[in-house]
């Protein structure tokens, strides 16, 4: 297979299309010493070039310093590096720190936001907040009652914000954003309490809202064209969301936009997913309640749709689609393709081209997974793209008060958002998995803006007749739909990876390890326990001609709620606490920044 060339890192895809993206912000992604981009690079790779630290020295890794954040529960995302300034975020209230990377991170300013308290209790799955970005002298946060700042780089004063939702209806943020060109993409959260979620394009320069597009409702509401939009291959014809919701349901809908934006210059298409339709239980809403778990691949100028694939129609097991799309050019078959590579919560690994949206591969990428045989590939069948749903496993057919047992994957899915990485070196994808299953049982639900609209009751544990532990790291080639190898993990792996031209792969565990393992066999090289779990995303970058290597410490997330929010009971968090009871045997609540360098 020849080279594959990444997105936003080849000189080439960059000399060519100078005119269609920030010129300054361009350079700035292209720069390994640094990380402005909570991806890295448009492309969501999460590759870097740096390979001062490799397979034969990584085992000498060393603590170099540390940064307490100040703030409890959990940590997500990672930090940025813009020049010789770091920056560092925190969970609700999302403080923001600027640190001196000459001055031994010395504290330079401080963004503190006045955030009402009651913006906590409606935030599903803990307080997190995936991250900052840098663009235009800007660090851009998207706060957890959905304003979004941005914030002088250089003295941390307000150049700008914008209020994006109402945390009253349930609306919440825990995402990154997308700086594009001269606007700030950004999604929204709140699908357990019927939120109807979109995705919404603001300029960069003042905050003024450009475009936004609903995921389900009216085709003008949504920016669909019902003749140009395509799904499969086929226009998706007028009103093809309206047609799969009974009624006005479709404003509850929820396809919230918590996962990660990737953005391809050439094309000047932007890529994202949508989350569960609300509510939980599938009795109340019949149809394929479109276009909830939907890959959407939109014009950054108009936010006008080319095309959607919805992965899980009538979704009955809460397997949002929000995960990353990471996009790479590769050969499939005798010619080049511009390929989207997607690890969805319901179990299986897509590819598609993602230029015209066509589906190439979608299999398991973990083998336990069993709410359905596969998914159809045959073109000429009337069910070609869905999935074949195991009757046994559909709480839908089921029915309304009865636990169906033992689905695989669980409602947090084979992977959820922490994000993979993929190395043009290897050309294989690294895959941090939940080995976790799960009961489930629907009940009827009333809507009520502002309170829980869920509608069912969960109980998780690992996956049965298999290693015993939770979770697995997995290296995928995504070309043959195939796991290459994999090491076992007691807990799931919540951690976002990060691949290096040093050929090492890193990632965290939620006991608190920071791991990095051969890129090639997955043989562990080195590890080091931090203060609490880990479940944000490994970053690296170049300070002083040294390679360092840094992670966010600080359990929490859905899977780490029980410790984060003191939760007992083990149905709640929506049955993870149960499932993870004994992460409280192996770490504790904690906020640290931890950073890795070789010694001198």
């Amino acid at each position: 297979m020849r080279a594959v060339h990444l997105l936003a890192l080849s000189a080439g895809v960059l000399g060519v299309t100078p005119a269609l993206a920030n010129d300054d912000l361009m350079k700035q992604i292209a720069n390994p010493a640094q990380q402005v981009l909570q991806t890295v690079d448009y492309a969501n790779t999460r590759y870097s070039k740096l390979d001062q630290i490799n397979t034969g020295n990584v085992n000498k890794l060393q603590v170099a310093w540390t940064f307490s954040t100040g703030v409890l529960r959990g940590h997500e995302g990672s930090p940025l590096v813009v020049g010789n300034m770091m920056y560092v975020h925190t969970p609700f209230p999302n403080i923001v720190y600027a640190l001196d990377l000459d001055q031994d991170g010395k504290i330079v300013w401080k963004y503190e936001p006045k955030q009402d308290p009651n913006v906590i209790p409606v935030m599903c799955c803990d307080t997190v907040n995936r991250g900052l970005a840098y663009a235009e002298g800007k660090i851009i946060l998207h706060q957890a009652d959905t304003t979004v700042v941005a914030l002088d780089a250089k003295t941390g004063k307000v150049a700008w914000s914008v209020v994006n939702g109402d945390p009253k209806k349930g609306e919440t943020n825990t995402a990154t954003v997308l700086p594009v060109k001269d606007k700030v993409i950004v999604g929204i959260s709140g699908g357990e309490y019927g939120v109807r979620c979109h995705v919404t394009a603001y300029n960069l320069k003042d905050g003024k809202q450009v475009w936004r597009g609903y995921s389900m409702g009216p085709d003008g509401e949504m920016l669909v064209d019902p003749e140009k939009t395509t799904h499969l291959g086929k226009p998706i014809g007028k009103d093809s969301s309206l047609k799969t919701w009974e009624g006005d349901q479709w404003k509850q809908g929820g396809g919230c936009t918590w996962g990660w934006f990737s953005y391809d210059p050439k094309l000047n298409l932007m890529y994202y997913g949508t989350g569960n339709p609300s509510t939980w239980n599938p009795k109340q809403r019949p149809g394929d309640n479109k276009w909830s778990m939907t890959i959407f691949a939109r014009d950054v100028d108009t936010g006008q749709a080319k095309w959607v694939y919805q992965m899980t129609p009538h979704d009955e097991w809460d397997y949002d689609g929000i995960n990353e799309m990471i996009l790479t050019d590769q050969k499939v078959g005798d010619r080049e393709r511009p390929l989207l590579t997607h690890f969805d919560r319901n179990g299986f690994g897509y590819t598609l081209d993602r230029a015209n949206g066509e589906l190439l591969v979608a299999e398991k990428f973990d083998p336990v997974v069993n709410w359905a045989t596969k998914v159809d590939m045959d073109k000429s069948s009337k069910t070609y793209g869905r999935p074949l749903v195991v009757a046994k496993y559909s709480t839908e057919q089921n029915g309304e008060d009865v636990n169906s047992k033992g689905i695989c994957p669980a409602a947090l899915g084979t992977k959820d958002q922490q994000p993979a990485a993929y190395s043009p070196k290897t050309q294989l994808f690294y895959v941090p998995t939940n080995h976790v299953c799960m009961d489930y049982e629907p009940f009827r639900v009333s809507y009520t803006p502002g309170q829980p609209y869920v509608g069912a009751t969960l109980s998780m544990y690992p996956a049965p007749n298999s290693h015993g532990g939770m979770g697995n790291f997995i290296a995928w080639d995504g070309v043959n739909g195939k796991i290459k190898w994999s090491v076992p993990e007691q807990f799931s792996v919540w951690s976002g990876a990060l691949a290096t031209a040093g050929d090492v792969v890193f990632y965290g565990t939620l006991e608190g390890y920071l791991k990095a393992v051969d890129a090639k066999s997955g043989k562990e090289l080195y590890k080091f326990k931090t203060p609490s779990g880990i479940i944000g995303n490994v970053m690296t970058y170049e300070h002083k001609g040294k390679q360092h290597i840094a992670i966010l410490s600080g359990v929490g997330g859905w899977a780490g709620i029980g410790l984060a929010a003191g939760l007992t009971d083990p149905n709640a968090g929506l049955g993870a606490v149960g499932g993870y009871a004994a992460l409280s045997n192996y770490t504790n609540l904690g906020g640290q920044l931890t950073v890795f360098t070789l010694p001198n």
